[in-house]
């Protein structure tokens, strides 16, 4: 015990600027190359924190990586990783596909082991449902990489409508540039041979047996159901969140959408039920809240905008970077991009000698830069510890994301006709009820709300 205490030192016996051993977080990334080349080195903040595990099914995505932290041990199964390091382990960074966001999640908190997982946290609602469950259960600390969360301009969005801004707000228009990767297109085929590099049973993890294809990966895999959750999954949690907070939805009660599709030949519609859709134009309802009146949120995305305000001039501009969002409410408009950024009144004139309110919710230090950082330190200080996206927050907001695709899968769902011919009963309003996880008017949809995992 003596000779432990003296490398196990408080950090104020160090003074200011020395962080002891004990008071380093020791991080375990699964996913580690894409968007965990940003996760991680901001985890790690310099060596304020340690990287002592790494795991990736592909060696080619996570050279820079293990080139960066050598001697943490690499592995390609993240239950091995789990098994073996779990000791030396306190937290998980997760940045895989979406379809094992939630297994890997889970594994990691039911040892007892913080997570942060990219958005959106999961594939399907019933997984997202039971990762906020799991997250109390296991008394962790949870962060989802929706960094807008941690933004001022989310916050300022907050506080303004809930102060009245806008008066009733009764209607969203969300908008996004995605897709960015080929989506809407034929299933790829093909006879390929397995680079060596890559683990593809361990790509595949849960999703149904596939052979190898080299157009399902890195990235392209947000286009196809089996893997991804399209435009929506990739944007939604960025862009959504806002509304979620600001008018504190909660479960929808409807989602119906409408879809572009490809056309092959001549006016001959193709609707691949492997994939998602080019474009998509989504209605989500939400009932009254308290004294806050029902929300109608539409969601475009594939190029399709929503009507430019009337009360826009010809020369302002609508579309901000990667996307959007308009709140309508009795008492006027408010534009905004991504993450809430350039909040602005419409007319923009009325902004002109305005004095806004500020934010009545606690800003978030190093902002947007923070959200990872943020994490880190909630988890050395515990569970209850706040962070930005939490999955009690970040569960329900990516239920509401999912259950726009729910919509989608919906629209995309056939049917077998008497003679074997493909049948698509196309559009249709889904009743949701929230409580129950269940579709109540369709229930065929029920099947996109949990999915089967694979054995592997």
């Amino acid at each position: 015990m003596a000779a432990a205490g003296f490398f196990i030192v408080p950090r104020h016996v160090l003074g200011r600027g020395f962080i002891a051993p004990s008071d380093k977080l020791n991080i375990a990334g699964v996913g580690v190359g894409g968007r965990a080349e940003t996760n991680l080195p901001k985890a790690y903040n310099n060596g304020s924190d340690n990287i002592t595990a790494l795991c990736d099914v592909d060696d080619r995505r996570s050279v820079n990586a293990r080139t960066k932290w050598p001697k943490s041990p690499y592995y390609k199964d993240y239950r091995i990783m789990l098994d073996k390091e779990g000791k030396n382990i306190d937290a998980v960074m997760i940045t895989t596909p979406d379809h094992m966001h939630a297994p890997i999640a889970m594994a990691a908190m039911e040892l007892g082991k913080h997570v942060y997982v990219e958005k959106p946290l999961t594939h399907d609602i019933y997984e997202a449902r039971m990762l906020t469950a799991a997250a109390k259960k296991y008394k962790v600390v949870t962060q989802m990489g929706n960094q807008g969360a941690s933004g001022d301009d989310i916050r300022l969005i907050e506080t303004w409508l809930q102060d009245g801004l806008l008066g009733d707000v009764h209607t969203v228009h969300v908008w996004t540039n995605r897709p960015t990767w080929p989506q809407g297109i034929v299933t790829p085929t093909g006879q390929f041979e397995v680079p060596g590099e890559l683990d593809w049973n361990l790509w595949l993890g849960t999703a149904p047996q596939r052979d190898y294809n080299p157009a399902f990966l890195p990235a392209i895999w947000r286009g196809w159901v089996d893997y991804g959750s399209g435009s929506l999954g990739d944007m939604g949690c960025h862009f959504i969140d806002s509304p979620y907070l600001a008018l504190k939805l909660g479960y929808p009660i409807s989602a119906e959408t409408s879809i572009g599709s490809v056309y092959s030949g001549y006016f001959k519609e193709v609707i691949n039920t492997e994939g998602f859709p080019p474009s998509a134009k989504t209605y989500i309802q939400f009932p009254q809240r308290g004294s806050m009146v029902p929300v109608k949120m539409i969601w475009y995305d594939g190029g399709i905008l929503p009507e430019r305000p009337a009360e826009l001039l010809p020369d302002e501009e609508m579309s901000k970077v990667d996307g959007g969002m308009i709140f309508e409410g009795t008492k006027g408009k408010l534009m905004a991009g991504k993450f809430g950024a350039n909040a602005t009144l419409l007319p923009t004139s009325l902004m002109k000698d305005r004095v806004m309110a500020k934010s009545k919710f606690p800003l978030v230090e190093g902002s947007t830069e923070g959200h990872q950082q943020q994490w880190v330190k909630a988890c050395k200080m515990g569970y209850g510890a706040y962070t930005s996206s939490d999955f009690a927050i970040a569960g329900p907001l990516t239920e509401i994301v999912l259950m726009g695709n729910l919509a989608v899968r919906s629209y995309q769902y056939s049917e077998n006709d008497s003679l074997g011919n493909k049948i698509f009963p196309g559009r249709k309003k889904l009743l949701w009820d929230g409580e129950k996880m269940e579709v109540t008017n369709f229930a065929p949809a029920n099947q996109f709300v949990k999915r089967q995992y694979r054995t592997y």
